[in-house]
């Protein structure tokens, strides 16, 4: 007989976690010794469940501490599971599945994050799914018996997607996360059909290299028509800013006067390192396509080619994190480090 999956789930927040209080009628978070009356189709999945309960935040305030105090969580406890589930608010949700796909180096494991839009105690909520879902997924075994999903993903109603490749697409929508630039990775209809050429694998297994420091010093500049060289000067001049995701028109495109690329060049003289991602939700940079995209490349910006926004600024974060110099991070920013880009 198999042995029984053992799942620890790591709660930090968001509204898949919120219970109305019968007596004030506002939300607020509930204990997790209770998540079995909350949630009992749980006992059905006859899984080894455990849970971890950071003190809960709304999403919207995550931020490289609260990655790093997951990291650590899945780090300190990889070896006596196997798998995890991540309960985390809908906004940032995007940028802390990519984050945690640089920070858990050479996982072989299941880390599946989902939310919810609606309260689990809600009677139409989509979070009693989403979380028997997850389980069940971050339980799942290949032929080989060995994990069916080896990466950072996230599960929300239909779909599992490759965390950072996911964007949240809908505010509404219960599929709210889609990955515009790379197939699903699981489609969750009467069963879970696993769509396994797409799933990641590392050709040798080595273990777990986690790596918890991640440097803040980034930024979005969001180029719009009209900008002012002013505008753009004051931004590229924000103290200690050390890489610059440059959000672009197109297909990586950028205003093509003297002044734009001369401040951006001059950036980059400086050491900043600026990494180009298209502002469209389908599609990469393609940096030779049009003149202007080839002169910000003549200009020292980097494509980000097919990366998410959110995927770029947690790299970045990353490899400063790492310690490394502006040219390494240059260089390293166009490397596939865990399926988040097409080279």
């Amino acid at each position: 007989m198999a042995a029984q999956p053992r799942i620890l789930i790591i709660y930090t927040g968001g509204t898949i976690g919120m219970i109305e209080n019968p007596e004030t009628k506002a939300l607020q978070p509930f204990d997790f010794s209770h998540l079995i009356d909350n949630v009992p189709k749980i006992k059905m999945l006859d899984f080894r469940i455990d849970n971890i309960q950071f003190v809960p935040i709304d999403s919207s305030d995550m931020d490289e501490h609260g990655w790093a105090q997951i990291a650590t969580a899945i780090r300190d406890n990889y070896d006596r599971y196997d798998g995890f589930v991540v309960l985390h608010g809908t906004d940032t949700m995007a940028y802390t599945a990519s984050a945690l796909s640089f920070m858990l180096g050479n996982l072989h494991k299941p880390v599946i994050i989902t939310g919810s839009q609606l309260p689990i105690g809600e009677v139409r909520t989509d979070g009693e799914e989403n979380l028997i879902t997850a389980l069940q997924i971050a339980a799942a075994r290949n032929c080989a018996g060995e994990p069916m999903v080896q990466e950072v993903a996230i599960l929300f109603e239909n779909y599992l997607w490759r965390g950072n490749r996911s964007t949240k697409m809908s505010a509404d929508n219960f599929n709210a996360f889609k990955s515009n630039n790379y197939p699903r990775l699981a489609r969750i209809g009467l069963g879970i059909n696993y769509e396994e050429d797409h799933l990641l694998r590392h050709k040798e297994r080595l273990p777990l290299d986690v790596r918890t420091v991640m440097d803040p010093a980034v930024m979005f500049i969001e180029l719009n028509p009209g900008m002012t060289p002013a505008t753009l000067r004051h931004l590229l001049a924000t103290p200690g800013i050390k890489g610059i995701v440059l959000r672009t028109f197109g297909a990586g495109n950028g205003p093509t006067a003297d002044w734009f690329l001369d401040e951006i060049r001059a950036a980059v003289d400086r050491g900043i390192v600026i990494v180009n991602v298209t502002q469209c939700v389908n599609g990469g940079v393609h940096s030779k396509r049009y003149v202007s995209g080839d002169r910000l490349l003549s200009a020292g910006v980097i494509s980000g080619h097919d990366m998410t926004s959110e995927a770029a600024i947690t790299k970045l974060m990353y490899l400063f994190g790492l310690g490394l110099i502006p040219a390494e991070v240059a260089c390293r920013i166009e490397e596939n480090i865990c399926g988040e880009i097409t080279v």
